[in-house]
């Protein structure tokens, strides 16, 4: 940059600091307020204006951490503001600023506060960088409100990753944390306001061109002439003249091949994150009310929000706002999007959770609002499952959004409009907005990155820009809308264009009908520790699917066969408990403490809730008698129980381990022969009928390895690929023993304990691992390792309504960099004719490698489990105590098989004791092993209709019947949502549904009952 330029920009950049900025405000007038402390957590309004009031003033502190004070504001506009006829001056606004005790970190991050009128009706929010509220001053020129202020601690905002005890009530402490710093009735000069901001827009667009450019110089010549025609004893009277020189700068339009980013206000809310949800509701009020309240400021602006869960506590504790928010609604300026209950993970939920997500998400808005949203709105999820196109479109959607791809560590994502390709070969057309972030500001730099960033130039022009303040709330600013409006079209900036998500996504199909496509998971080079942190909650969210499995397939059974009421309430009410405990910011195990508090409270009402639905509909169709029913709701028969039924049958018993010398302990049950040896691992696993031996020689599976886990960066979120340069292998045992038909082996190391149950059931081919872990460990992460005799450079992974294949090897970055990859029941290894697979009930984190087999060549696939991690942020206590986790090593396993034992090890057999009959006929069977039932449960708008859920599971074109087990008059496909759909290769029968199914399809069919 010559000298003259910068020269240039550093008087600009000193004139906004020392007179724009600081005149502003003709005038400022100090305010009285009271103040009283809710004891605990946040009360209603009504309660607050019942409470005995005490002065503060500013220099005073207030606010135990995570608490509320509520101020009470009174005053007036000065009378030495008006002139003769009593008016204030032309273009000015008063509004009352409040400074809390703002600190240097982000807005969302800290203190912030709702102002209530004396009604009791949200007015506004207030936050750093977002403190003035006009509507607290009536026509009259008085002042009476309340103040709901949390004093919410900053965790982290600035992320330098330091253990803190803030996350946790138990740990914060007591004394104030905030001192009140301002609390004035200013007068706003709305010219000095739009001078400003005009200043703001040329400013940082003379940075971004080039240096020498004819348009740079034209706009730092005219910033120049401003500030010598703008006195700066005179700036309120001399503005206009200063606005006056830049008018014809800022008049000149953009070029006709500028890139067009269509402006759309959003605020991306964490539905818990460095707060906990019950903070994150008052969050969503403040940034709903400033919107609204900027929507009457300016008529061109449009706000979008998802995450119906979010609506939905508006609606319940804010009804008024609510209300508000229904009429903005209605014109078409306050957008529902995203089509799901929140912003979920999609990497862990299980396949009818990821379907729910988007039932209960767009059956919110559609009752409330009328609105069928088109499209999926997920900016900051941690990647995106290769199962979600398909479960999309069957939900109606046609559009989806991302922005985390960008955080990618390794390769830079090629495209930035395409075609997203599911395993099924579902296409969804697919966003990735170049400015890099669903937070911008509306500044010069990020409007220019995302032009130059746009990957697609040439087949596109147009890009979405996501603007406002998000993750901890807070959205658009009239800051930001003023610098959409000024760069509408500006020469030498993209165009910005005030829009809509539905604008936007039609204009970008329209110019780009066949972009490129991306086949198969958006994988997130990054924060791959999230498949791993925090066990417990990762426990609760597995246990949960499958206990609302069974509360549906039980309950519904016992409504079509006895006429007991389904209990759909109940269930609706646990689905959107653990829907929400599904938010990419709580599943994922990356929040405070407090947040795995109350998930941990939640999965407890679930399994109570659950359990009772189970207990009582199992109960009523047993009947009274003698016998004992083993109730089986895996969607595959086993110990003689037909799927999705029950029956009088023998539990098997499991085979007992007997010495054999040196070698150790055998377990044999005529299928599997395993060698336990004297250390307690698994050293031999073989295949009986083959004669083929999984463990590769010399080698122990069932392997426990410690490791150094110490991210760079974001401690709960991230394994860095060097945590495999320090590893301890846990080969020593402190005892093993025999205790009925397991062998049990107890190993210490560090703070910690973990017991090993080793056993093998009769008829089975699992070998089965009970691990019962006492963790306290820090910093640290382990592994559970089986290293199989099997070469292959594919490994198989259960995911949502199929699996993935991925490479087991690293030739290219693409590969390098997928080195912690997330599973959900089952990984299969194999060669053509041989594998093994890996079960679990509660593991989501695995590593798939190959290493030289030995000396005469060949390799062996080492497949790895990661059990528990111990991270310091932002819970320092993570995982500290005791779990209990099941792991089954299938030996000789197809694909069949791994889907089938994967079910059963989430879904133990159930006994039913004094049953008065010998069984529970299925309501549905399928004579298509291939094709599994996820779902079977009444339908959701309450006409008795019965609901079922398939999909073909092992990749393959797949021919089947779904029988019914009851009389129907009619069977017809829907979509997720219950809707009727054209037939895609189903056929009415007599008794139940002819399918022809494509791999991984999902189907839905909807049987009405005689």
């Amino acid at each position: 940059m010559h000298d003259r330029s910068r020269l240039a920009l550093l008087r600009v950049d000193r004139f906004i600091r020392e007179r724009l900025q600081p005149h502003v405000y003709r005038a400022s007038a100090p305010i009285a307020a009271t103040r009283w402390e809710a004891a605990g957590e946040p009360v209603s309004f009504a309660e607050a204006a019942e409470g005995v009031y005490s002065p503060i003033a500013p220099g005073d502190l207030w606010g135990r951490p995570w608490g509320t004070t509520w101020f009470r504001v009174r005053g007036s506009v000065p009378e030495s503001w008006r002139g003769p006829d009593g008016s204030l001056p032309p273009r000015t606004r008063p509004e009352v600023v409040v400074d809390l005790g703002f600190t240097q970190g982000q807005p969302g991050f800290q203190c912030e506060a709702m102002v209530w009128d004396v009604a009791g009706r949200p007015v506004r929010g207030i936050a750093p960088l977002n403190n003035a509220v006009a509507e607290a001053v009536d026509q009259a020129g008085d002042i009476d409100v309340y103040i709901e202020a949390a004093s919410n601690p900053d965790v982290g905002s600035l992320f330098t990753f330091d253990p803190t005890p803030v996350g946790d009530l138990a740990t914060v402490g007591t004394a104030p944390i905030y001192t009140l710093r301002e609390l004035d009735v200013r007068l706003r000069d709305l010219e000095v306001t739009d001078l400003l901001a005009d200043t703001l827009a040329l400013r940082g667009l003379a940075e971004q061109l080039d240096d020498g450019s004819p348009r740079r110089a034209e706009i730092l010549v005219a910033l120049e002439r401003m500030i010598d025609l703008v006195d700066p004893d005179d700036v309120t009277g001399t503005s206009t003249s200063g606005r006056e020189v830049l008018a014809p700068v800022l008049a000149k339009p953009a070029s006709a091949s500028a890139h067009t980013l269509h402006a759309v206000g959003h605020a991306h809310i964490d539905s818990a994150w460095l707060w906990p949800v019950r903070e994150t509701v008052r969050k969503v009020s403040r940034t709903f009310s400033n919107v609204l309240s900027l929507m009457d400021e300016d008529p061109d602006f449009v706000f979008v929000a998802s995450s119906a869960q979010q609506y939905a506590w508006i609606k319940e504790y804010y009804p008024d706002l609510f209300d508000r928010i229904r009429a903005r609604v209605a014109e078409g300026r306050f957008i529902p999007v995203g089509s799901m209950w929140v912003e979920s993970d999609t990497n862990m939920p299980g396949s009818e959770a990821m379907a729910r997500q988007f039932v209960a998400g767009k059956s919110f808005f559609l009752r409330e609002f009328g609105i069928d949203t088109p499209e999926a709105w997920l900016p900051d999820s941690f990647g995106y499952s290769g199962s979600l196109p398909q479960i999309a479109k069957a939900a109606g959607i046609r559009w989806f959004l991302t922005q985390k791809i960008s955080w990618n560590e390794t390769n830079r994502f090629p495209h930035h409009t395409f075609d997203w390709e599911g395993i099924d070969g579902t296409r969804l057309f697919t966003h990735f907005p170049p400015v890099d972030t669903y937070n911008s500001r509306v500044t010069a730099d990020e409007l220019a990155h995302a032009e130059r960033n746009f990957a697609d130039k040439g087949r596109a022009t147009v890009s979405l820009l996501p603007y406002g303040y998000g993750d901890g709330g807070g959205g658009p600013t009239r800051e930001m809308t003023a610098a959409v409006s000024r760069t509408a079209s500006l020469e030498g900036s993209p165009r910005v264009v005030h829009s809509t998500p539905r604008a936007f996504f039609e204009a970008a199909q329209a110019e780009y009908p066949r972009p490129e496509v991306w086949s198969g998971e958006l994988y997130l080079e990054f924060h791959r520790g999230t498949y791993t942190s925090q066990l417990a909650t990762k426990q609760g969210n597995r246990r949960s699917e499958h206990l609302l499995r069974e509360a549906e397939l039980w309950a519904a059974t016992a409504t079509v066969r006895l006429g007991i009421p389904y209990p759909a309430e109940r269930l609706q009410r646990v689905w959107e408990t653990v829907l929400l405990q599904q938010f990419h910011d709580i599943l994922p195990g990356s929040s405070i403490a407090w947040v795995y508090q109350d998930a941990e409270r939640n999965y407890a009402f679930v399994a109570r809730e659950l359990e009772e639905i189970i207990d009582s509909s199992l109960r009523a169709l047993a009947g009274d008698g003698d016998r004992t029913l083993i109730a089986n709701a895996s969607p595959h028969a086993r110990q003689g129980v037909l799927a999705l039924g029950a029956a009088v049958a023998d539990g098997g018993e499991d085979a007992a381990p007997r010495r054999d010398g040196a070698a150790g302990w055998v377990l044999d049950n005529g299928i599997v022969r395993a060698t336990v040896d004297d250390r307690g691992l698994v050293v031999s696993a073989v295949d009986l009928r083959t004669g083929r031996d999984v463990v590769a020689p010399g080698r122990a599976a069932g392997l426990l390895q410690l490791h150094r886990d110490t991210p760079t960066q974001w401690d709960a979120w991230d394994v860095d690929v060097h945590y495999r340069n320090t590893v301890t292998d846990l080969t020593e045992a402190v005892s093993i023993a025999v205790e009925g038909s397991a062998i049990v082996v107890e190993r210490r190391f560090g703070a910690s304990t973990v017991i090993e149950r080793i056993s093998l059931r009769s008829g089975s081919r699992v070998l089965s691992f009970a691990l019962e872990l006492d963790w306290h460990e820090k910093q640290k992460m382990l592994k559970f390792a089986f290293p199989l005799d099997l070469h292959t450079d594919r490994a198989t992974s259960e995911i949502q309504f199929g699996h993935i294949e991925r490479a087991t090897h690293t030739n290219t970055s693409w590969d390098a960099a997928r080195f912690e990859t997330v599973a959900h029941r089952w990984i299969r290894v194999a060669e053509p004719d041989f594998g093994a697979a890996i079960v679990n009930d509660s593991t989501y984190g695995h590593d798939i490698t190959r290493e030289q087999r030995d000396e005469r060549g060949g390799t062996i696939t080492i497949a790895r489990l990661s059990l528990i991690r111990s991270a310091l942020f932002p819970d320092p206590t993570q995982d500290e105590g005791s779990h209990v986790v099941r792991v089954g090593l299938v030996i000789g396993a197809d694909v069949a098989t791994s889907v089938a034992e994967g079910y059963h090890i989430n879904l133990p057999p159930r006994r039913v004791a004094d049953a008065g009959v010998d069984a529970i006929e299925p309501l549905m069977r399928v004579d298509n092993p291939g094709v599994v039932v996820e779902a079977v449960k009444l339908a959701e708008d309450g006409s008795g209709d019965v609901v079922v859920r398939l999909y073909e599971a092992l990749g393959t074109r797949a021919h089947a019947t779904l029988t019914a087990g009851f009389s129907f008059t009619d069977a017809r496909q829907t979509d997720l949502l219950e809707r009727d759909v054209s037939a895609d290769g189903s056929a009415v029968a007599d008794d139940g549904v002819r399918l022809d199914l494509r791999p991984f399809q999902i189907v839905t069919i909807r049987f009405s009952r005689a």
